[in-house]
């Protein structure tokens, strides 16, 4: 069964299961509760979403020192991608 065979009767008969459960006053805050979960929701992965996006502009650019030290001309060197020497043990999800 797919959400898109639920028609009005059975929508009305969800909400009046739904008012009887919770009564008229609870819904307005259950209601609130989760308007205001779904924007904390959407903050947070903004958040982490500009996260990635400036670690993934700093890793581009490299870090301030190295890129002032150069002479006019002159190339750095590529970074090792095996060096752990800023970044930290990844945590692990599964024991």
């Amino acid at each position: 069964m797919g959400l898109g065979n639920i028609g009005f009767t059975e929508i009305m008969l969800l909400l009046v299961v739904v008012l009887l459960l919770f009564g008229a006053k609870r819904i307005p805050e259950i209601a609130g509760s989760f308007g205001k979960g779904i924007k904390e929701f959407k903050k947070n992965m903004n958040d982490v979403q500009r996260d990635i996006t400036e670690s993934v502009r700093d890793d581009r650019v490299g870090p301030p020192s190295s890129r002032d030290s150069l002479a006019p001309g002159e190339r750095a060197a590529p970074r090792d991608s095996a060096s752990t020497e800023d970044r930290p043990e990844p945590k692990r999800l599964l024991s």
